[in-house]
């Protein structure tokens, strides 16, 4: 069978790729850019197409192609197979497809779905289920892979509410962890937000599971409990909050609460505390989830070393809670935080609360980058109403200042005295910056 995706290099379809090649699939794919991501598909014998998106790319004698949310209608690929009249399906629509014929286990939620479903992936292989699980990041346990392909029945997925994506999902297990305002460009408001939750868990079977985060306001005021027959609740008032604290290998409050998410899945699945609290201990964080490297500056400067932290973090109650844990692991140490805003649309919708939390921010230097500009995604007026240069202005702090990301290496070379820590945060390319600077020194 041959699929073409379009969009191949993103994280999700990416990892759908990979379980297609597993699967012994003809695997080609097209995206805008080279990435870590589109080469290691290629290894794995993908034949991927990079820049302006072509008819030409499309094989003729496809199967089934695969497109990313983010393609546009009137993408030629697509419009393309359209017109040989070939199946096509959108990446929720073909992990939908998946999902109907697994034991599902769907994680779901404004904040922590990548790192609760990796969690949950890992004690679920840990326990001898040999699942498959599909990420929105990578795990090193998984040979830093976004996708493990399993045999068993059990699926472990993330499941995006962008777009209502979820929506194509059919779980017999949802895991909820939080509820927050976000994608108002699409939803509009928080109540159509609220609504699209409800509507996936409307998805569960009448044995379905529901795990319920308890600690989360949103969660709790909007009755999700009276949807479902089995709902469990989870919270670090329980008693196994303080022991997860104590092994956890990745810091923050919140990584207590994604962990213990975790647990009491494992607990639905009859999985002994013990494997549960030895895989969460073994749990070294995900790509690009305070993802920390140490590296060695040049000679001349004493200390040598500076602690590199690359972070997701996009939304301000995520950039809050990954400052303070960084705070909290480095209370003495000198954080510079270099921050590139995700999306136009979502720096608008949520202006004052990125203010809010910038200004209050427990670092000693921020650094912000120009918005992360996602294609097909904005609208041109908002593109005029919001800017990096804009927020940093609104905050209005001595410590605060705007640099363009071409210019960011170089002044990390010319202001680093050696022994700061470096946080480089945001959805967007502001990792390549990371990725340079492990290059660039070398690493401890």
């Amino acid at each position: 069978m041959k699929i073409h995706f379009i969009g191949i290099g993103g994280i999700g379809v990416s990892a759908l790729a990979r379980y297609c090649l597993a699967h012994g699939r003809e695997v080609s794919g097209s995206d805008l850019v080279s990435s870590e991501i589109t080469k290691a598909l290629k290894k794995l014998g993908a034949k991927i197409f990079i820049g302006k998106h072509k008819e030409k790319n499309l094989p003729k004698d496809a199967d089934l192609v695969i497109y990313s949310p983010a393609i546009e209608e009137k993408n030629p690929e697509l419009l393309e197979a359209r017109t040989y009249n070939l199946k096509t399906l959108s990446y929720p629509e073909a992990l939908g497809e998946l999902t109907k014929k697994h034991f599902t286990i769907a994680v779901c939620g404004s904040h922590g779905k990548s790192t609760v479903a990796a969690m949950i992936g890992l004690l679920l292989t840990k326990a001898n289920f040999d699942p498959t699980v599909i990420l929105g990041t990578k795990l090193r346990e998984f040979g830093n892979s976004n996708c493990r392909v399993g045999k068993s029945q059990y699926l472990v997925i993330e499941a995006d509410e962008h777009f209502a994506s979820f929506l194509n999902y059919w779980p017999k297990i949802i895991v909820l962890t939080t509820l927050e305002p976000d994608h108002l460009d699409y939803y509009k408001n928080f109540k159509n937000y609220i609504l699209a939750f409800k509507k996936f868990v409307s998805h569960l079977p009448g044995d379905g599971f529901l795990v319920l985060n308890q600690d989360d306001k949103n969660i709790f005021n909007n009755k999700f409990s009276t949807a479902v027959r089995n709902v469990i609740h989870y919270s670090l008032k329980q008693k196994e909050a303080k022991k997860l604290k104590k092994i956890l290998k990745v810091p923050g409050e919140f990584n207590v609460s994604n962990a213990l998410a975790a647990l009491t899945l494992a607990r639905i699945l009859k999985i002994p505390d013990k494997i549960s609290f030895k895989a969460l201990s073994e749990y070294r964080g995900s790509w690009r989830r305070f993802e920390i490297k140490k590296i060695k500056l040049p000679k001349n400067l004493e200390p040598r070393t500076c602690t590199l932290i690359s972070d997701y973090a996009h939304h301000p109650t995520q950039i809050k809670a990954t400052l303070k844990a960084a705070r909290e692991k480095f209370p003495k140490k000198k954080i510079i935080l270099i921050f590139q805003p995700h999306q136009y649309q979502r720096t608008y919708y949520l202006w004052k609360d990125f203010v809010k939390v910038l200004k209050i921010a427990p670092v000693d230097k921020i650094i912000i980058t120009d918005i992360y500009d996602v294609a097909g995604r904005e609208e041109r007026k908002i593109k005029k109403m919001v800017s990096s240069k804009k927020l940093v202005k609104a905050i209005n702090k001595p410590f605060f200042v705007y640099l363009p990301k071409e210019k960011i290496i170089n002044y990390l070379k010319e202001n680093l005295k050696g022994g700061e820590v470096v946080i480089l945060m945001g959805a967007g390319d502001i990792y390549e910056i990371f990725c340079h600077l492990k290059s660039g020194f070398k690493m401890v």
